[in-house]
């Protein structure tokens, strides 16, 4: 019904953005990653949504990219996963790490998102695996061997699971850069964020 919105932003909060658009303020609950990247009260912003219609409830979801919207529309289709777990998940695991996570089966990193726990991560990875695709409708990506060594370095440098996942998929894929290259360009997209 509501495909997307341009206007303006009014207001940001912990989990939604107020958009003014054409003189009407829209309530548009969102993740952290969409908050940061949408920009700050006063600019323009495009939202592509997602309208949530239950017989108590209609709520506006909405998301920076169409990629995060893809995914947020996959896992409130899981059984067991609303809106707000779903928001959750994408506010703590960037969609490329998603990705990754859950065709790599990880479920430690998604077990590090508040309000799912390993069997929660586990199931979701079950009903998950093969459904979430690259925007690109390339086959899944599945991390390499070199992925899990630099998580693990970053791991042991005293990052959570996610930060590193979230970093790693930020370090571009050359086949010529080592492991340890690979952390040390990981190191610098932790630096920055």
């Amino acid at each position: 019904m509501i495909a997307g919105l341009k206007g303006r932003i009014v207001r940001k909060l912990d989990d939604a953005a107020l958009l003014d658009v054409g003189g009407v303020i829209y309530r548009v609950n969102t993740s952290l990653v969409t908050l940061e990247d949408i920009g700050e009260p006063g600019d323009s912003a495009r939202i592509f949504t997602h309208l949530y219609v239950r017989e108590d409830q209609l709520a506006l979801y909405g998301f920076a990219s169409q990629e995060e919207l893809r995914l947020f529309e996959t896992l409130i289709a899981v059984s067991g996963v609303g809106p707000r777990l779903a928001l959750a998940i994408l506010s703590r695991v960037r969609p490329e790490a998603l990705e990754l996570a859950i065709n790599g089966e990880n479920a430690e990193l998604l077990a590090t998102v508040p309000g799912v726990g390993r069997k929660t991560a586990a199931r979701l990875i079950l009903e998950l695996r093969g459904k979430i695709v690259p925007a690109s409708g390339g086959p899944p990506s599945v991390p390499s061997r070199a992925d899990a060594e630099v998580v693990e370095a970053l791991r042991s440098l005293g990052y959570t699971t996610a930060e590193a996942h979230g970093a790693l998929v930020r370090v571009p894929r050359d086949q010529d850069l080592t492991v340890e290259d690979r952390v040390v360009a990981a190191l610098r997209e932790l630096a920055e964020t």
